[in-house]
């Protein structure tokens, strides 16, 4: 696959691992550590398949969980409880500290970007106490989507389509041009698309991965804005507001 997608994301490793204490329901101080691995190294092959930009810390991360998986497998020594190191500690708490303590930073920095927006849009008046968002506004802002949650509902759409098995291999070509051309497209006919329906017509991996490389490209240039209303809920693509004008968009791309 020709295309690279760089996103401005400032996801990390410990942002994924977070997303998926969060999807599973999994209790922070008890992580069933090879579930989580073979997760983690899900998504990230996942990254890989889609040639995204992948920070090396995803790959520094893998090796650490696997080698917390390793230590978990590992006889009790018999001066040691179960499950822990030579140390006598859990080989799991050191993970734990960094996600907690990462978790602390992220929130931290959301009720300051919460404020930041507030008062951006505050002119003062005297005798009037500054407005306030309601509460149900800062649990999750239209838009607040990331990357993970637009994997998850990948791989939802790659689970469907159908396995080709052995067949006469075609030159196929598909082009990210293309798809972006096509998603601007529909959402010229409808203010909002489910992420599923754009892949309503694709019938090979190919062809969803590249039109998922495309809603990436989108994104990135802020020509449409993916919302998520409730927490893991169906995501959807609308148009960019027009006070959030696109940057221009790429004048071509490579065939994938």
């Amino acid at each position: 696959m020709g295309y690279e997608v760089k996103l401005e994301v400032f996801e990390g490793p410990l942002d994924l691992l977070l997303h998926l204490i969060k999807k599973h329901e999994i209790d922070i101080f008890d992580i069933p550590i090879a579930f989580i691995t073979q997760q983690y190294l899900e998504y990230v092959d996942l990254m890989k398949t889609l040639n995204l930009d992948l920070a090396g810390e995803f790959l520094v991360m893998a090796a650490t969980l696997t080698k917390v998986k390793s230590q978990m497998l590992l006889p009790p020594d018999e001066t040691a409880g179960g499950g822990e190191d030579e140390s006598g500690q859990d080989p799991r708490a050191e993970l734990v500290q960094r996600l907690l303590e990462y978790q602390r930073y992220k929130d931290a920095a959301e009720v300051l970007e919460e404020r930041q927006d507030v008062w951006r849009n505050i002119f003062p008046r005297r005798a009037e106490a500054p407005p306030l968002p309601p509460a149900h506004e800062a649990d999750l802002p239209p838009g607040s989507v990331t990357l993970f949650d637009l994997l998850d509902s990948l791989r939802k759409v790659l689970d469907r389509v159908p396995d080709q098995g052995v067949r006469e291999i075609t030159l196929e070509r598909i082009t990210v041009s293309e798809k972006i051309t096509h998603i601007l497209s529909r959402l010229k006919e409808a203010d909002s698309l489910a992420f599923e329906d754009l892949f309503d017509k694709e019938r090979t991996r190919l062809g969803v991965i590249v039109t998922f490389l495309a809603l990436l490209e989108l994104v990135r240039i802020r020509a449409v804005r993916v919302v998520q209303v409730a927490l893991f809920g169906p995501i959807h693509i609308t148009r960019a507001v027009p006070d959030d004008p696109p940057e221009t968009l790429p004048a071509s791309e490579a065939a994938a």
